[in-house]
């Protein structure tokens, strides 16, 4: 009988951390999706037509924060609950590539319509 109790612990367990997991893999894409929504529209503002890929470039930068600091945090949540081996200072630079991705592909798309214009 004991054998049967700790069995369905385990298999109840097993669902509830597959549902936290579930959970925050939609957090963690809801973020993103938020975050790349804020920079593409900080990319078609029109003020930013005549602005240099640098100047374009530190406006990204510092674009979105609290998109940004969404996108970490619950980026960060889904890689603990889906890797909880992992240290979590790798965790924190994946979340960091992620963003740096991002801002990158949006100046390159910036850059590359701005060179194509001329």
């Amino acid at each position: 009988m004991r054998v049967i109790i700790v069995a369905m612990v385990a298999i109840m367990s097993s669902i509830a951390l597959a549902d936290d997991v579930d959970q925050a893999h939609r957090r963690a894409v809801s973020g993103r999706d938020s975050y790349w929504n804020c920079l593409a529209l900080q990319y078609q503002q029109q003020d930013n037509r005549n602005m240099s890929g640098s100047d374009f470039t530190s406006l990204i930068a510092s674009a979105c924060p609290s998109e940004r600091q969404n996108f970490r945090v619950s980026l960060l949540d889904y890689l603990s609950l889906q890797f909880p081996d992992v240290d979590s200072g790798a965790h924190m630079s994946t979340a960091n590539n992620a963003i740096a991705s991002a801002q990158k592909d949006v100046v390159t798309a910036f850059i590359k319509h701005k060179a194509a214009s001329k």
